[in-house]
């Protein structure tokens, strides 16, 4: 059964390390502590993108394309022991599934988003799937501006 938290407060640190590091390190702009929460053969599935796998290659997406931006976690729900794996190949390999939901501020715009993590049992990012939460209008505005 998935435990909901909820709260302006949220305590990201009392779910998982690396989930609560991984936003700091974002926000903070630390892209190479971000890689590093990532298994060797761990996985950054961007939007737009195909999947990032290893954490230098996260780290050079990230240096590139998230100089900026602000992450905000509004909303939280664990799935402990989960089977359905983002990726395939690490279905053996992943704990439980971490879903975060709020908001990201860029430079131009602010858009909701939904960050599913995978985490080891080690409590490392095995796969962190990034899901854009806009409608068609929203998207065509970002278009316009």
């Amino acid at each position: 059964m998935p435990t909901r938290m909820a709260d302006a407060t949220l305590d990201l640190a009392a779910i998982s390390a690396a989930v609560d590091r991984y936003f700091a390190n974002f926000n903070g702009e630390d892209y190479r502590a971000v890689a590093a929460l990532f298994e060797d053969d761990g996985a950054l599935l961007a939007p737009f993108e195909e999947p990032i796998v290893g954490p230098e290659a996260i780290y050079v997406y990230l240096q590139a394309e998230a100089i900026n931006m602000r992450a905000t976690p509004l909303e939280v729900e664990v799935s402990p022991d989960s089977r359905a794996s983002l990726l395939a190949s690490s279905a053996e390999h992943f704990h439980r599934q971490v879903v975060v939901k709020g908001y990201v501020k860029t430079l131009l715009f602010t858009v909701n988003v939904r960050w599913t993590f995978e985490l080891t049992t080690d409590d490392t990012i095995q796969a962190a799937e990034i899901k854009l939460l806009a409608s068609l209008q929203d998207l065509m505005q970002f278009e316009r501006n």
